[in-house]
């Protein structure tokens, strides 16, 4: 079978083969983190558990730059390729991880002594605080990578190497793994433990196509010399603005939704909300791989003028999109049950408001799909700012208006509704924006 290049004709066949590393990639990121909640809310307890879950949105922020780069620069590395001009790409390419890492390590060492202040403002106190600031410094000593690790999912395939990403994801990923069940299950380490896997893991995820790109590679990216570009680096940060917000936003949520179900439910509120985010990132897993593994293609058609394969990629993806939508409701609320059992099944109560909570939530795959390509498209298109907008109107705005308005009519349901709500009205100004720019942009 002929390896793909962005340049091709994409069918379904070739589109679905193309996308689905991504897609795989994503989803086993999801299901490692998964393992670590397992192991955390099953061999040390459930303050920890509540603890990891309440400091994690913040240390998410801290990373989010990673996902900037990848996402911005992909988008305009992509289109520089498509123009033809691959060694501004290269240059382009290097300048931008350099300064991730340099970005990356000035963040970790102001966030290291910040991070007891902070969860303290944020509600954590007593054991809850202690734990929430030794999970939280050990993950940042590893915070250059991880943003590296987020970033390199996006060069892999612009550079055409879709597989390696997903390979690389593997060895990460199964090395959080087997870490978790030996730090956790055998050493009995606890909180640290979990951190020490995590960290280990994401040191992996960084290194190795740190290692791939700097070595000659039959890619179409490779570390070098570079220059700063302004200009570039401006435009990067432009296009990946929305992933920025994408990502600052869902943990500014995050940390709203905990202090809503601290005040409607306690502790085991945060319990049952850190159960739903982590089946929540498998799903929605499928959506942002299948955006991130389709965006490279659709920068190159668009800087190669390519409006025809423009309009065949958004066909495709929109149906792609509302088949795997309708899917994933029904198979999750089969999974509720089972899902919720595997990290509460022992705390009745624990287990039934997680049950409840996740058989409302899930109706929002309906609609989330379809805000996660629209963003990411306009991304791909280099328009970041209307990427921002359908980002920050969908995992800031709706969310949060939603979350502190709905409990006060339906209690903690209330809760479980606002996402719903705030995914589709996040849907419905992506469908805007998709028949608005139409014209503009010829696809």
């Amino acid at each position: 079978m002929s390896p793909i290049q962005l340049s091709d004709h994409f069918d379904y066949s070739r589109l679905l083969r193309f996308t689905l590393p991504s897609v795989i990639m994503m989803i086993f990121t999801s299901i490692y983190g998964v393992v670590d909640g397992f192991f955390v809310s099953n061999f040390v307890g459930v303050t920890p558990f509540a603890a990891v879950n309440f400091i994690m949105p913040f240390l998410m922020i801290l990373g989010a730059i990673g996902a900037m780069f990848g996402a911005g620069g992909s988008a305009l590395i992509s289109k520089t390729l498509g123009e033809g001009d691959r060694d501004k790409a290269n240059r382009t390419f290097s300048l931008l991880v350099y300064i991730t890492i340099a970005s990356g390590a000035v963040i970790a060492l102001a966030s290291f002594f910040l991070l007891r202040p902070i969860a303290s403002a944020l509600g954590a106190e007593g054991e809850m605080l202690d734990y929430c600031v030794t999970y939280g410094r050990i993950f940042i000593a590893a915070l250059p990578l991880f943003m590296l690790q987020y970033e390199f999912q996006s060069f892999f395939i612009t550079a055409e190497k879709p597989h390696l990403g997903l390979y690389v994801t593997i060895i990460a990923g199964v090395s959080n793994m087997v870490l978790d069940a030996l730090f956790m299950a055998v050493f009995r380490w606890g909180v640290t433990g979990a951190a020490l896997a995590t960290a280990i893991s994401q040191t992996i995820g960084g290194i190795l196509p740190l290692l791939y790109f700097a070595r000659p590679n039959d890619s179409l990216l490779k570390l070098g010399r570079t220059a700063f570009d302004g200009n570039a680096l401006l435009r990067t940060c432009t296009n990946g603005s929305s992933e920025l917000m994408s990502n600052i936003s869902m943990s500014l949520v995050g940390m709203l939704y905990n202090v809503q179900l601290l005040k409607y439910a306690g502790e085991d509120g945060v319990s049952a909300y850190g159960v739903l985010m982590y089946v929540n990132m498998i799903f929605i897993a499928v959506f942002i791989g299948y955006s991130t593994g389709i965006a490279p293609v659709v920068g190159y058609h668009y800087g190669a003028d390519n409006t025809n394969e423009l309009k065949s990629l958004r066909k495709k993806s929109l149906k792609i999109i509302a088949v795997c939508s309708a899917a994933m409701v029904v198979l999750a609320e089969v999974l509720a049950r089972p899902l919720a059992a595997l990290f509460v099944g022992s705390e009745p109560e624990l287990m039934a408001l997680t049950v409840r909570g996740f058989t409302i939530y899930s109706l929002s795959f309906l609609f989330s799909g379809l805000a996660i390509f629209g963003s990411a498209f306009f991304t791909a298109l280099n328009n970041g700012l209307v990427s921002a907008l359908i980002s920050f109107l969908r995992t800031l705005l709706f969310q949060a208006a939603a979350v502190l308005i709905f409990p006060l009519i339906w209690g903690i349901d209330g809760i479980w509704l606002s996402i719903v709500a705030a995914e589709l009205m996040a849907a419905a100004i992506t469908v805007c924006f998709l028949v608005g720019m139409r014209k503009k942009y010829r696809y």
